[in-house]
């Protein structure tokens, strides 16, 4: 995102797919009830959400509370308008987010903006779980187009690494940023290390959260979201 004169901000790159995602979005800004507690997730499609959820709120004056999963999200709330709280007070009737990879069992690889860690905390709380994605999404098996992302403490990366090399990662890079001189770190302080495996299986979530270090990881399972997905 970027600021502009108005002291507003704007996605900075072209959204791709943005005539399907806006159709999502509309689908879930269609959801809102005043009285509602709602989880906002983070990237380009929940930004668009967002937006979607602003405009029914100046029209028809709605009165509800965002948890929103990143400071980008947090960011996009205050231009929107909408009043924002945190899972310290409420609990979220439902949420909305987007997805990476999902497969049919609605098992997701989530984390290319760096929220992951936040958004499973919202997502899980949630009583119901909106999950808006286009077809680009939706794969047979997790892991053919994206790496599991993998938030890690600092001074525990290497150990991390040689550990999730042992659950049978063919591949672990940390994540940088193009401008940055060394690691992408996340909200919290973390770097993200991407990492690639052949066969992701049921376990590998909770084995991945067993290494000390691990703060979180990308891969969702089991959470059975509702799929919303623009044709």
């Amino acid at each position: 995102m970027k600021w502009t004169d108005s002291a507003t901000f704007e996605w900075t790159s072209r959204i791709s797919n943005f005539e399907a995602k806006q159709q999502v979005a509309r689908s879930v800004a269609g959801q809102v009830r005043s009285g509602q507690v709602i989880g906002i997730g983070s990237g380009s499609t929940a930004y668009i959400a967002i937006q979607e959820i602003g405009r029914r709120l100046k029209q028809e004056g709605l009165d509800f509370l965002g948890i929103p999963t990143s400071l980008e999200a947090r960011l996009a709330c205050a231009q929107a308008g909408i009043a924002c709280t945190s899972l310290l007070e409420h609990r979220p009737d439902w949420a909305f987010d987007g997805a990476d990879e999902i497969d049919g069992d609605g098992n997701m690889i989530k984390g290319r903006g760096g929220a992951f860690y936040s958004e499973k905390l919202v997502d899980g709380a949630a009583a119901k779980l909106f999950i808006l994605v286009d077809r680009s999404k939706l794969v047979r098996r997790l892991g053919t187009q994206f790496a599991i992302p993998v938030e890690a403490h600092p001074p525990a990366a290497r150990w991390v690494e040689r550990q999730i090399l042992a659950l049978g990662a063919t591949e672990i890079v940390a994540r940088t940023s193009a401008g940055k001189d060394g690691p992408v770190f996340t909200e919290h302080g973390n770097v993200i290390l991407d990492a690639r495996f052949p066969e992701i299986g049921p376990t590998l979530e909770k084995d991945l959260k067993s290494i000390c270090g691990v703060i979180e990881s990308g891969l969702f399972w089991g959470l059975k979201p509702e799929v919303v997905v623009a044709d």
